[in-house]
């Protein structure tokens, strides 16, 4: 009876550390990774960038669920509980991210609030206010502002991992380089250009719009399920009229056949620029060129 106590006792305690994260005998990563688990796709695009072939990454919020909607399961919490390094935007986009960290109950577990360090952009719409909180959580599609999330995951990686410090340092050296020669590149064409109005079909553009001196007019509700209120489409329509703005930006996730028609209706185009808030193979550099390639368009037509 004794010897099948102690045995019950043994495979409890290995139970136990099997749910830990790194230094806690967690289980080996798919061919010798580091395990990292991120929030939502834009933080898997760039620990991508950064951690390269060395990180697996699992990412916490499915396609389909807005990250700041999105509530973590029991089951989330043990594949937390497995990672080296959690990395999430901050900026109020996770409202449920300590949450997790604390469910997870890993305390070899390393976190990265990636926006930490941003200059955030404070919000003045109620309505953004009471979904978001205080401040614009959306930084990472600002090209300053993603290079220093790059580098805050960077410092979490080193810290997981500081045997792959050479990596790590290496590849964000290059990822901050091609963010700035994309800066260089789209700069004097956009400060240049006739229009600076940035209709978009929601409020998630404004770092990137203050990075190249643009102005943000969002037409949210305009897009919103059902039937768009009428004060809202008058507003959309005079504002395009107004500002000569040809073109109007939705996301991939909103339903194309209503933002043809509404831009339709106010004399523009619609067009669709990438937030990166689900999962997919593009890299963050290929996806901020190819928004920077249709804003430049759209800003010089």
């Amino acid at each position: 009876m004794k010897l099948l106590k102690k045995w019950v006792l043994l495979l409890l305690a290995g139970l136990l550390l099997s749910l830990t994260a790194c230094g806690r005998e967690a289980p080996p990563p798919p061919e010798g990774t580091i395990p990292v688990t991120v929030s939502f796709g834009a933080m898997e695009k760039l620990t991508k960038a950064i951690g390269g072939s060395a990180v697996s990454i699992t990412v916490m919020v499915p396609d389909g669920t807005e990250p700041h909607d999105f509530e973590p399961r029991a089951e989330d919490m043990v594949k937390l509980s497995r990672s080296c390094l959690f990395v999430y935007n901050g900026m109020g986009m996770e409202h449920w991210a300590e949450k997790a960290i604390r469910g997870a109950a890993s305390p070899g577990l390393i976190t990265v609030d990636a926006s930490a360090r941003v200059a955030p952009i404070l919000l003045t719409d109620e309505e953004e206010r009471e979904e978001h909180g205080a401040y614009d959580p959306h930084t990472w599609l600002g090209l300053s502002e993603a290079k220093e999330e790059a580098r805050a995951i960077r410092d979490g990686l080193i810290a997981a991992s500081p045997k792959d410090r050479d990596l790590f340092m290496k590849n964000y050296e290059d990822f901050a380089d091609r963010i700035d020669r994309l800066e260089e590149k789209y700069r004097g064409s956009l400060e240049r250009a006739p229009r600076h109005e940035l209709v978009t079909g929601h409020a998630a553009f404004g770092y990137l719009a203050r990075d190249f001196g643009l102005t943000q007019e969002s037409v949210e509700d305009a897009f919103a399920t059902g039937e768009p209120p009428a004060r809202k489409l008058i507003e959309l329509i005079e504002f395009c009229k107004v500002h000569h703005v040809k073109t109007i930006f939705t996301e991939e996730t909103m339903d194309p056949a209503l933002a043809r028609t509404l831009a339709a209706e106010a004399g523009a185009r619609a067009e669709t620029l990438s937030t990166m808030e689900e999962s997919g193979d593009e890299s963050y550099l290929a996806t901020m060129e190819d928004n920077l390639s249709k804003l430049d368009q759209a800003m010089n037509e």
